[in-house]
């Protein structure tokens, strides 16, 4: 699709000031206040209308982001809108039918297929057969890196081998260096291909942060690589020193982000994680004050069929050791997703 480059290519450095602003913590909401993957205040709408059977709402918030560059924004907007449309197909097969050439339904699309595809047993003969339809997105908008996210997955989902994976990451780098989705679909397609080698999927993270903005997502890119290393139970120790230092790099990124606020939610979540992984008890409740009323599946997904259920029974858990002053204990070993 595109001229091959190397896996890890220099990342493109970009000129921005940042000003760092300290918000106050807020409260810990009672569990019934706590919503699980809520959507923001534009989504929202969105989604409300789709239940309606209304398409426009959402066809003009994904033009927004396309026309803005809300890249982040409009990967996440796919990403939840296709998932609707997999439940609630009226309102996506209306907007097929009035405009199928529209490139933002053509990337709801491709989402929408990749996603239907990737339970299957048979998932990589069946993605194989999507290749033309993901193409035909990323056409859509040459400006637009979330096809190329979409193609990552689809790269990782059918086994793609190096060379071809390289080729999809150097086009969706060239579009925005520090879109954190394609970040953290590289990171997947890494740690399955290299499983056991965690040094080299921390080394990509790290070495992305560090070339990422100070309030870009992908500061938080190394503490996704640490999960994966403190759930996954193979390949070498890494020194407690490197997930310690990419869980401070996701805090100082954290506190740059309002409290209570569903934008920064996942990556706190998994941060949350991390800490509670890392026995990081007073950080882990900082978190949680931050992250308010706004649970996510990802990471309690990875652990438990309930993942509200995890978060909340996580929370507990912390806020009484908290409490109680209960001695903090030293991990020498790994810790496990069971283990919390």
């Amino acid at each position: 699709m595109v001229d091959t480059m190397a896996l890890l290519p220099p990342f493109i450095r970009a000129s921005r000031t940042t000003r760092t602003v300290e918000h106050p913590p807020v409260a810990l909401p009672a569990d019934d206040e706590v919503l699980l993957d809520a959507p923001d205040d534009l989504l929202g709408p969105a989604l409300v209308a789709a239940g309606q059977g209304s398409y426009e709402v959402a066809a003009t918030l994904l033009a927004t982001t396309r026309a803005s560059g809300a890249w982040e924004n409009r990967d996440r907007y796919v990403v939840r809108l296709a998932s609707f449309a997999g439940a609630r197909p009226e309102w996506f097969d209306a907007w097929r039918t009035a405009a199928p050439q529209d490139p933002d339904l053509m990337v709801v699309g491709a989402q929408l297929a990749v996603a239907r595809a990737w339970p299957s047993p048979a998932r990589a003969e069946l993605l194989r057969e999507l290749s033309p339809l993901i193409t035909a997105a990323a056409r859509g908008d040459d400006r637009d890196p979330v096809p190329w996210r979409i193609a990552l997955d689809h790269a990782h989902g059918s086994n793609a081998g190096h060379k071809y994976f390289e080729e999809l990451w150097e086009a969706a780098i060239r579009r925005a260096p520090h879109h954190y989705g394609c970040h953290a679909a590289a990171l997947r397609y890494l740690a399955d291909s290299w499983h056991g080698s965690h040094h080299e999927c921390l080394d990509f993270a790290e070495t992305a942060a560090q070339d990422a903005p100070a309030d870009s997502l992908v500061q938080a890119l190394p503490t996704r690589a640490v999960l994966a290393y403190l759930t996954d139970g193979c390949g070498p120790d890494i020194p407690r020193s490197r997930l310690h230092a990419a869980a401070d790099r996701a805090i100082a990124l954290s506190a740059r982000f309002p409290a209570a606020d569903p934008w920064p939610a996942e990556m706190r979540n998994k941060l949350t994680y991390v800490l509670a992984l890392l026995d990081r008890r007073a950080d882990a409740l900082e978190q949680l004050r931050r992250i308010g009323p706004y649970a996510t599946s990802f990471p309690w997904d990875l652990v438990s069929d309930d993942p509200l259920g995890r978060f909340l029974e996580l929370r507990e858990e912390i806020r009484l050791r908290s409490a109680s002053g209960h001695p903090r204990s030293e991990h020498r070993g790994r810790a496990h997703s069971r283990d919390h």
